[in-house]
């Protein structure tokens, strides 16, 4: 039962640290564009290039 008295104020502070990070990255704007990269990454910028002629 001693145990206690070191994990539940560790719990809690790990915990806290979680929200912190949390409030952190709503505030940065982490969450602001969430489709834009998934586009970005199937999105074909680059035309496709011709295969060379063999002759």
């Amino acid at each position: 039962m001693e145990i206690l008295v070191i994990l539940v104020p560790l719990a809690l502070a790990l915990g806290g640290a979680g929200l912190v990070a949390f409030l952190w990255s709503l505030r940065s704007g982490q969450y602001d564009d969430l489709d834009g990269a998934a586009w970005r990454a199937i999105a074909d910028d680059e035309p496709p290039q011709e295969a060379p002629v063999k002759r």
